[in-house]
């Protein structure tokens, strides 16, 4: 008996041990080996930057419409043939000098006839009152009805009548006369001369343009928001403020010479919601012209803001996200509110507090609770690689 289980067990204790032992092999092979020389991959490394409130002046560019402080149309204002051009185009011109001269043979005739038949008005106006003296003496002698004293008088008074009449039209003849010399308004610089010599004008043709470019107007829009952080500003900062402004030419270079807001209109477009802006700058070498483009900047100091890169910021359903890095190196997504963009930076306005971390490039790949090593950078370096610091 004892030797037939003995032999009936070994055959169903060997498989077990089989199967026990292809059990323990098939677990060992989805073990780490300790020996094995396969590198564990480490956190990503990311410049990370803590935040910090500090006073920041905001530039802000517009761009703008340069006008020179006058620009005139110089119209004929008779009727003639151009018989003479005194001035080029560009010209640099004083006040009263001649521009151009309008042929006046007709108007210094018309000034001669003019001239004589007030001299004649004025011989009968000294008829009449010889006649008036005459018969008042009659008439105190009673040699006369006083019906003819008033009539010597109805007398004299149309005749004096006519010779302010007669004065009037002669004024207005040299006054014509005048017009036919046409003079420069004002120190400036004469522009195109569409009008020849030889040319037929009429009155109000328009014979060239001036402009008075000692000084420039420079008019650009400014958004609602953007104009009443402007007057805050200024009202705030009234000791300091002196309403600069700063003018960049087209080809990007910055005009020397600052300029100064001088007025704000008095209501907002209704088509873009903007209100417009007038700066006043110097333009003593000339290099500004009147119909120039360009773009105003403005500076305005926001105390204690906290200033994110744009390379920080991603978007979620019309809301600003920037990852916050804990002590641990885990990030965390969070949503924050912009006051306004400046260059490469946003300047936040509520959701973040000083001294919290952020990551500030290569946020394309992370994910919320995913880890990275910290690349401590600063905001002054990162200002200064934006220009941002003068």
């Amino acid at each position: 008996m004892p030797s037939y289980f003995v032999r009936r067990a070994r055959p169903y204790c060997f498989p077990l041990a089989m199967v026990g032992s292809a059990l323990l092999t098939g677990c060992g092979q989805g073990k780490a080996d300790p020996g094995s020389t396969a590198a564990v991959e480490p956190p990503q490394a990311l410049p990370v930057m803590r935040l910090v409130a500090r006073d920041t002046v905001l530039t802000r560019e517009y761009v703008a419409d340069i006008q020179a402080v006058r620009n005139v149309e110089v119209r004929a204002r008779v009727k003639g043939y151009l018989e003479k051009i005194y001035v080029d185009e560009g010209q640099l011109v004083k006040k009263g000098q001649p521009l151009f001269r309008i042929s006046d043979a007709e108007y210094r005739t018309r000034l001669a006839r003019l001239r004589a038949a007030r001299s004649n008005a004025a011989a009968q106006a000294r008829v009449a009152s010889l006649e008036l003296d005459r018969v008042r003496m009659l008439t105190e002698k009673n040699i006369i009805s006083k019906t003819e004293l008033d009539v010597a008088l109805a007398k004299l008074r149309a005749a004096e009548a006519s010779v302010a009449e007669a004065r009037s039209a002669e004024t207005n003849a040299a006054l014509m006369l005048s017009y036919t010399l046409v003079r420069a308004p004002f120190d400036g610089v004469v522009n195109r001369e569409p009008m020849k010599e030889g040319s037929l004008v009429d009155d109000g043709t328009l014979l060239t343009t001036m402009s008075d470019a000692r000084s420039v107007f420079a008019y650009f829009n400014v958004s609602e928001a953007e104009y009443l952080e402007f007057i805050k500003t200024r009202a705030r900062d009234s000791a300091r403020s002196t309403n600069q402004a700063r003018l960049l030419l087209a080809d990007g270079s910055r005009y020397a010479p600052p300029g100064k807001i001088e007025t704000v209109e008095s209501q907002f477009q209704a088509s873009t919601g903007a209100i417009a802006f007038r700066a006043r700058f110097p333009n003593l070498k000339g290099v500004l012209k009147h119909g120039a483009t360009g773009k105003v900047s403005l500076a305005n100091t926001v105390h204690d803001a906290l200033m994110v890169p744009q390379k920080a910021v991603f978007e979620q359903q019309d809301k600003n996200y920037v990852y916050v890095v804990d002590e641990r190196g885990t990030v965390h997504q969070k949503n924050f509110v912009p006051q306004s963009r400046l260059a490469a930076f946003y300047v936040v306005k509520s959701g973040l507090q000083p001294g919290e971390r952020i990551v500030c490039e290569g946020i394309q790949d992370l994910r919320d609770g995913a880890n990275i090593t910290a690349r401590p950078v600063t905001l002054r370096s990162m200002l200064a690689g934006n220009s941002l610091i003068p």
